[in-house]
Formats: C-alpha cells, sequence, structure tokens
C-alpha cells in the first residue's frame, strides 16, 4: 500500500493526538503486568518532561488508581468473572497536558449496570466533598476493612478525588454499551 494512503488514513489519530498535547494514551487488555510497565514509561516521560514533583506524583498515583479500576471492575474481560488474579479487561486511559499546564487525565471502560448504579452513587458524593472532607474519608478508609464487593481498599476514587484540582467529571455512554454494559467514562484535572 502506497505511504500516502496510510497517512491518509491512519495520520489524522496522530495529528489529533499532537494537536491535543496527548501524552500517553493506552487502549486495550490492561492486567498488572502492562500497568506495571505502563506505569514506569509514565513516569519517566513526566520526569523527562520537567513536571514538578508534586504535580508528577498526583499524576502518577491518580494514574494507577484508574488503570487498576479498569482490571479490577470492567466488564470487558478474557478472564472468568470469578478470577480474582492476573485479571485482564478492557478499557483506555489517556493523559493529556492542558493549554493552562494542568494535565487531563481520562479513562474508559464498560461497567456492568448495577456497578454503575453504585459509581454513579460514590461519584456524585465525592463532587460534593471539599478537599477536607475528601481528605479525611481517605484518612478514615485507611482504618476500615475493604468495602464488600471491593477488589481493592475502596480507596481509588478517593486517590484520584483527592490529587484532582476539581471535582471530578464522570458520564457513562449506553450507546457505545458492550454487551448491555455502558462505558464509564472518568475525568480528573491534576
Amino acid at each position: 500500500m502506497p505511504a500516502d494512503l496510510i497517512a491518509d488514513k491512519y495520520g489524522t489519530f496522530f495529528n489529533l493526538a499532537r494537536q491535543h498535547e496527548v501524552i500517553f494514551y493506552y487502549v486495550g487488555y490492561f492486567s498488572q503486568h502492562i500497568v506495571g510497565a505502563m506505569a514506569e514509561a509514565v513516569k519517566l516521560q513526566l520526569e523527562v518532561a520537567g513536571v514538578a514533583g508534586p504535580t508528577r506524583r498526583k499524576l502518577f498515583s491518580s494514574f494507577v488508581e484508574m488503570a487498576q479500576n479498569i482490571i479490577h471492575y470492567s466488564a470487558d474481560a478474557l478472564t472468568p468473572p470469578h478470577q480474582e488474579d492476573r485479571e485482564l479487561r478492557h478499557g483506555s486511559v489517556c493523559i493529556r497536558r492542558e493549554p493552562d499546564g494542568r494535565f487531563l487525565l481520562l479513562c474508559a471502560n464498560p461497567v456492568e449496570p448495577q456497578a454503575a448504579d453504585e459509581l454513579r452513587a460514590k461519584l456524585e458524593v465525592l463532587r460534593s466533598m471539599t478537599l477536607d472532607e475528601i481528605k479525611q474519608a481517605y484518612r478514615q478508609s485507611l482504618r476500615e476493612e475493604a468495602p464488600a464487593g471491593s477488589k481493592g481498599a475502596g480507596m481509588g476514587l478517593l486517590t484520584v478525588a483527592r490529587d484532582a484540582s476539581e471535582p471530578l467529571d464522570f458520564d457513562f455512554d449506553a450507546s457505545a454499551s458492550v454487551g448491555g454494559a455502558p462505558v464509564f467514562h472518568l475525568k480528573a484535572c491534576i
């Protein structure tokens, strides 16, 4: 195939990513090994770009939490639902730099309808909390047992909300559903 046809077909994606200052983007199946490799790449890229230490830490921890949530809760899985280790689940994560110097972290993955309702309730509460209330809830969750049904300590969204410079933004796209599971989108500004 001639090179100009490849550029015509795929060049738009690369140019769009450059225009939107996308510094990291991954779509596909997530596993602990893949997240570890991505985390190393993100960490190095932020260091090389000269991002300040506190911002780097917040970006890194929020990125890891978002990726972990995909591994634990995406409805599009190659591994059986009862398998709780070495999970392989589909989603996407993106980090981009805003013109004002802030960073946007975006993630998307399908979630079961019941999980969507639970996520919506948790996120609406988080959006209404002050930073001090989020920090207090974070400290409290460190002392408590993991919530029933949680595959982590239940601190992922609290971590992202704590590190964000504004309330988390989210939505559920039923029109892009995967097997009846709406696609959950989460945005954090750091």
